[in-house]
């Protein structure tokens, strides 16, 4: 039996505040072939529209309230948070089909998520953090993409001091000055 064969199930936890690179960074981790058979990406599902450039099915499962109160009621969903007045949660379906595909999970999450999740799974999930090296970085990536209005961000960095406050309660940090060094770390990591 190889070494990959007798490898644990993990669940990986990405999380940082929006305009860290997270999305970016796991996109890029599940193009990579060392990692593309070994990683299974949940998909989150949400209440709110799909923004510019966002697809449905890949980037987020796009469902009325109605729906995501019945996914909450059946509970159908690992967890799920209420931001800026919309529900986002990860759906349980992801562990199990993971674990028939014999692959990891990589979760993409919002601090709170991640806590819940670590709390349920125990040492089978890691949890990474990645972070901006200053607040003025986050606010130009927020800006530059263009998919918020003026009001949005600064709603969205009143949550960072938040998010990084959680950022203590990780196994590990990666901070994202270069893309290309945060996600050879992310890399390692998930190695």
């Amino acid at each position: 039996m190889s070494n990959e064969e007798c490898r644990p199930f993990r669940i990986w936890i990405v999380s940082g505040p929006s305009g860290s690179g997270k999305t970016t960074l796991c996109e890029a981790v599940l193009k990579d072939k060392a990692f593309k058979n070994r990683l299974l990406r949940s998909v989150s599902v949400t209440t709110r529209a799909l923004r510019p450039g966002e697809r449905e099915g890949r980037d987020y499962h796009h469902v009325s309230e109605r729906k995501f109160l019945s996914l909450i009621r059946r509970k159908a969903l690992l967890e799920y948070e209420n931001i800026f007045g919309f529900y986002y949660g990860t759906p349980k379906q992801i562990i199990v089909d993971a674990q028939a595909a014999g692959k990891d999970v990589l979760l993409c999450v919002d601090v709170k998520g991640a806590q819940t999740i670590r709390k349920f799974f125990g040492k089978k999930a890691t949890s990474i953090f990645i972070k901006t090296p200053h607040l003025k970085t986050l606010s130009e990536r927020l800006k530059k993409r263009c998919t918020e209005d003026k009001k949005e961000i600064e709603k969205r960095l009143k949550r960072v001091k938040i998010e990084l406050s959680y950022s203590k309660k990780y196994d590990h940090v990666v901070v994202n000055d270069h893309i290309d060094k945060a996600l050879e770390k992310l890399k390692s990591l998930l190695t």
